[in-house]
């Protein structure tokens, strides 16, 4: 799957989410804790996926069995990173983690890690 095409499901999946009802979105226990870290609500980081932008596509490898990315959503003007699971053959997202990004570490709008 191209980045476009992830970029695409990963909207098009927020967008039909409705918890209990029509679950695309998946929470892994990590994110979960890194949520209540960060003091971010649920619903809106999954909210934020419906505009985000992929920002680095990540390659299928032993430890990442599924296509992932890192994207960047906005909680109003707070910047949030999530990476991300693509699961075609069961039509849903797996949020792996989910953080605000530094800016010590991040430039170019959240959107490039310095070097």
């Amino acid at each position: 799957m191209r980045s476009e095409e992830k970029q695409q499901f990963i909207r098009f999946k927020a967008g039909e989410h409705q918890t209990e009802l029509n679950e695309k979105i998946l929470w892994s226990l990590h994110a979960v804790r890194k949520l209540r870290t960060d003091q971010f609500r649920k619903s809106v980081v999954e909210d934020s996926l419906k505009e985000c932008v992929l920002i680095e596509d990540y390659d299928l490898t032993e430890g990442r069995p599924l296509p992932s990315c890192l994207v960047l959503g906005f909680v109003g003007d707070v910047p949030i990173h999530a990476v991300l699971a693509l699961d075609e053959t069961f039509d849903r997202i797996l949020i792996v983690t989910v953080y605000r990004p530094s800016e010590g570490r991040w430039e170019y709008g959240w959107k490039k890690r310095k070097l």
